[in-house]
């Protein structure tokens, strides 16, 4: 009887055995050592003539990833191998909001300064061909509508991060996308005819599962599943540090002031191991004092530019503060020196100048560092008192005792090194029909969205060559 062998995946006990059948289908069997077996849930090639693509991961540039893929390639049999829940860090993102992608960097230069691991790479092509007006244009043909608030970050107009993943999730299921979830892909072999074979892990039931892919996308974000397969499959990995995170200050007294934002500030980061000028450990911006120290984007800037430099100084070191960056120093000892006379019957702490925009609390830390009682007259006010405060305000230290955590987002900096695939198709430059998307890469972005901009450029570029490779494929010999 003349029959074509489906390609099915087979679940059974924990111990199986691959055997060894060639047939001109190139099929895999499985045998459970008279183990009882059945075939899952996925629903995988019913007909021989079709082609699998395995994606292993079902965040933001997994799902983009395999959604663009089908989209290109209808016949195309996707499915998403996720070991959580899917778009669980979309979710979580922007404070539940989901900051989508940044909507102020246009130009792919300065686009490609907001990543301390990718800059360099991404001043290329990799934003051209799917950037953040090409996200913003794909939710809003989705239906999901978006704005821009004033700092360039991008949310759904209705504030939930649910919108993004309903939009995905949906469109996901409308091209054809299979999930499957609880399940992680623990190895990865390439055959001698160039598919990939998977092996999946139910550890809830106990289960085994095996599969075989023509192409794998693997956007499994920092998590240690993508950097075993990966070097399973002859990559490299950087050893992943972390990312985006807060400041932890030793000072009681700057405790006091948590909650205390600060509109414009500018921070320079010095650390005792790095005697190298570092031009990106000096950032810009907003600031936020927190109960354990410092935060803000300025702050979560410089954590993902010295990421490393971080790491290997186990997170000591000196931070200088200017908070009065539009001041020079000599106008400020001016504008003191004036409030001194026009004020020098009122207490040091109740009039302060205006033109400095800080707040009471804030100009009491001054006070307390300077050793100056806020009862004191302004015309008891030595002028050296007057000069020494302006200068701290311009030149205020902190010192660096270890890093805290940034809740809306978990970054890291490693993986796999760009060097090893082409940006141009997100293919492996090791393997063949092996391409990867996301955090999973060496990339890491700093805060405003441009992680997820990361996760979806790379997903859409992977997608597009999977669906394009998968069209020129021919069909297999016994295909209907």
């Amino acid at each position: 009887m003349n029959f074509t062998l489906a390609r099915y995946v087979l679940q059974f006990g924990v111990s199986v055995e691959i055997a060894s059948i060639k047939s001109s289908h190139n099929y895999f069997l499985l045998s459970s050592k008279n183990r009882k077996f059945t075939t899952t849930a996925i629903p995988v090639c019913q007909m021989s003539g079709e082609e699998v693509l395995v994606v292993v991961g079902g965040g933001a540039a997994g799902v983009y990833g395999a959604i663009r893929a089908k989209t290109i390639a209808p016949k195309l049999n996707v499915i998403v191998i996720e070991k959580g829940k899917p778009l669980s860090k979309v979710k979580i993102s922007g404070g539940g909001r989901c900051n989508v992608t940044n909507g102020h960097c246009v130009d792919n230069k300065i686009l490609a300064e907001c990543y301390p691991r990718g800059y360099r790479e991404f001043r290329g092509s990799f934003f051209n061909v799917h950037g953040p007006v090409d996200t913003m244009s794909w939710f809003s043909d989705h239906g999901v509508e978006l704005k821009t608030e004033d700092d360039g970050r991008v949310f759904p107009v209705s504030n939930s991060s649910s919108s993004i993943i309903d939009c995905l999730l949906s469109e996901a299921k409308q091209r054809g996308v299979f999930l499957q979830t609880g399940k992680a892909v623990t190895t990865t072999t390439a055959t001698a005819g160039g598919k990939f074979l998977l092996k999946l892990e139910k550890r809830t039931l106990n289960l085994v599962e095996c599969i075989e892919a023509d192409y794998l996308l693997i956007a499994s974000g920092s998590s240690k599943q993508g950097y075993s397969l990966a070097a399973q499959l002859g990559h490299s990995i950087v050893d992943p540090v972390p990312s985006l995170f807060t400041f932890k200050i030793s000072d009681s007294q700057l405790t006091e002031l948590s909650g205390v934002t600060f509109p414009k500030v500018v921070a320079t980061l010095k650390l005792e191991n790095v005697q190298r000028h570092i031009p990106h450990l000096t950032q810009v911006g907003p600031m936020l004092v927190t109960h354990w120290g410092l935060s803000g984007p300025v702050i979560l800037r410089l954590s993902a530019w010295g990421a490393r430099d971080l790491f290997t100084s186990d997170y000591k070191g000196v931070l200088t503060v200017d908070f009065i960056p539009d001041l020079h120093v000599e106008e400020m000892k001016s504008i003191l020196s004036q409030h001194k006379r026009l004020f020098a019957k009122q207490k040091v702490l109740n009039a302060y100048p205006s033109e400095f925009g800080i707040v009471k609390r804030f100009w009491k830390y001054i006070l307390d560092r300077e050793g100056i009682c806020g009862d004191t007259l302004w015309a008891s006010i030595s002028n050296n008192s007057l000069i020494s405060a302006a200068h701290l305000l311009k030149h205020c230290t902190f010192d660096l005792t270890g890093k805290g955590q940034f809740k809306d987002e978990f970054v890291t900096a490693g993986g796999v090194p760009l060097s090893e695939i082409s940006l141009n198709t997100m293919e492996s430059k090791i393997q063949s029909h092996l391409f990867f998307a996301g955090e999973v890469l060496n990339v890491d972005g700093v805060t405003g969205g441009f992680n997820f901009q990361n996760a979806w450029s790379g997903g859409y570029i992977a997608g597009t060559s999977i669906g394009k490779l998968a069209n020129e494929a021919p069909l297999k010999e016994g295909s209907i």
